[in-house]
């Protein structure tokens, strides 16, 4: 029997059970980042959505930087506090844009939010959030941890502890971690592998202290990849040597 030409059109076991997506908000926005591009979101649907057919159970951290990001908000004159829950309710916004994709292919899904608002969406439950993905939903968690001065990242990291991921998948523009900046520098070396304290000492920001804290001391797996190349989070899941591996 010959060998398929591809990975992607040939049956095979999935490396993760159980995963925890973290979007950026800017990557539901246009060009520039900003608003909700439906074609955005359609393309991340698409993506959660081929993966949920593989039969892993899929949970989304959405964050809300295309709407309103509190920190840049406190900067021109917002209460800190205050910019962060306006923040939060933006994330929730964009959960609700990707469940309506979502559920337009036919994919059940569930949005929990950390903050209150029975109307839109769930409260965030961990056991109910457990049982919605053993029943085939995908989970789309909104507003953050549901307090100010803590990142989606943190969000992410904690939900991910919480609802026991077998790794974070954090969905980025650029294909892995580099040493240095790649835009700015064409030299800049891409990491296949680096432990949590090799990125801590290099400064390398793959998430922000607080969240890369929370997945060191708890030994959860960080796999950074290119989100916008298609079929690239069905490739992370089946176990290709896509992104960098932070463990």
């Amino acid at each position: 029997m010959g060998r398929a030409s591809s990975s992607l059109n040939t049956p095979q076991k999935p490396k993760f059970s159980r995963i925890l997506l973290k979007l950026s908000g800017e990557a539901l926005g246009d060009a520039q980042g900003a608003g909700i591009a439906p074609e955005a979101v359609q393309h991340m649907a698409k993506q959660v959505f081929e993966v949920r057919t593989l039969g892993v159970q899929v949970v989304v951290v959405v964050g809300g930087g295309n709407i309103f990001r509190g920190l840049s908000g406190s900067e021109r004159g917002i209460e800190r506090a205050t910019g962060d829950y306006m923040g939060m309710l933006a994330t929730v916004i964009n959960a609700l844009a990707l469940q309506d994709s979502l559920e337009k292919l036919g994919c059940p899904t569930r949005v929990q939010s950390a903050i209150a608002m029975a109307q839109v969406a769930e409260p965030f439950i961990r056991r109910r959030a457990v049982r919605h993905l053993e029943k085939g939903r995908v989970v789309i968690f909104g507003g953050g941890t549901g307090n100010p001065y803590f990142s989606t990242d943190t969000a992410a990291a904690l939900r991910a502890n919480e609802i026991g991921a077998n790794v974070i998948l954090k969905a980025t523009k650029v294909d892995g971690i580099y040493d240095s900046d790649p835009k700015k520098n064409p030299g800049a070396k891409r990491f296949s592998e680096i432990t949590y304290l090799d990125a801590l000492q290099r400064q390398l920001k793959v998430m922000d202290s607080t969240a890369f804290s929370l997945c060191m001391d708890n030994k959860m797996p960080i796999i950074v990849f290119d989100f916008s190349r298609p079929h690239n989070l069905k490739r992370v899941v089946l176990g290709e040597k896509v992104g960098t591996l932070v463990q």
